[in-house]
């Protein structure tokens, strides 16, 4: 015969303190705290804000005055296409970062903390995508110091279509950081956003590209997140296939990801 030995207030205490913390571990403190450790990397520094300035320096400046046959400035064009590619790199390295972290271990350690796996991911997300914007930010500030002048309106809206659809690069990311070993990921990731880019109209603008390629490239991811960021420049607006090319492949990406992830966290 067993007796049941009374609850104490220091028990209560301690299943208090084993309840689960508030959204799943997601802090402003960690949050501030994987900020500042990417921040702080150089080497994702340079590859996802100096490049990208660097290749406006290259192609954009020797456009100064030029125009398309629309009537927009070419060299605005190209700033808000460099913009949205510093955009997808910057997310993308930020997703991508993951596989590092699965190589290291920091993963397994992380998941002995009451810290849940979605707000991991969620906190992965919001750090590529504040990395998104301050890319986005570098690229307009090269592009205004070289001359481009537009409206505010234009300003704001291109930035904010430039930052929102990389959305997309952030999923993408995750999804090559779960599918690809450690020492793999970043010799892929590359070469993909530099292909992506160039058939995404983003290096060159689509309509100086063949036929043949301008029909390709309404079918990659970079279609849909450029005609969304430079519609307030040309003034076209956004078409039904550009929301459907972004919505797709942000969906492809982000069930991709989730999928690798449930993988990846039954394995520890």
């Amino acid at each position: 015969m067993t007796t049941a030995l009374p609850t104490t207030a220091t028990d209560r205490g301690v299943q208090a303190d084993r309840r689960p913390p508030a959204l799943g571990g997601f802090s402003p403190a960690a949050l501030r705290i994987e900020l500042r450790r990417v921040l702080r990397n150089r080497r994702t520094l340079a590859f996802t804000l100096i490049m990208p300035a660097v290749f406006f320096l290259i192609f954009g400046l020797p456009q100064r005055g030029q125009q398309l046959d629309s009537g927009n400035s070419v060299i605005a064009y190209i700033m808000v296409s460099l913009a949205v590619y510093a955009a997808m790199v910057a997310t993308t390295s930020i997703g991508a970062a993951v596989a590092t972290e699965r190589a290291l271990g920091w993963s397994r350690q992380l998941r002995l903390t009451p810290l849940r796996p979605t707000a991991y991911v969620a906190m992965k997300v919001v750090t590529a995508m504040a990395l998104g914007l301050i890319a986005v930010c570098v690229e307009f500030a090269v592009g205004a110091a070289a001359g481009v002048r537009l409206s505010a309106d234009v300003w704001l809206l291109t930035g904010l279509g430039a930052w929102l659809g990389s959305l997309v690069f952030a999923a993408f990311g995750l999804f090559v950081g779960y599918l690809f070993p450690a020492e793999n990921v970043m010799q892929f990731i590359g070469p993909i956003l530099a292909v992506l880019a160039m058939f995404g109209g983003l290096f060159v603008p689509l309509e100086v590209l063949p036929d043949v390629l301008q029909h390709v490239a309404r079918f990659t991811p970079v279609y849909g997140v450029g005609e969304l960021a430079r519609a307030p420049l040309t003034g076209d607006g956004v078409s039904t296939g550009a929301i459907a090319n972004l919505t797709v492949w942000t969906v492809v990406f982000a069930v991709g990801a989730a999928r690798l992830f449930r993988r990846d966290t039954a394995r520890v």
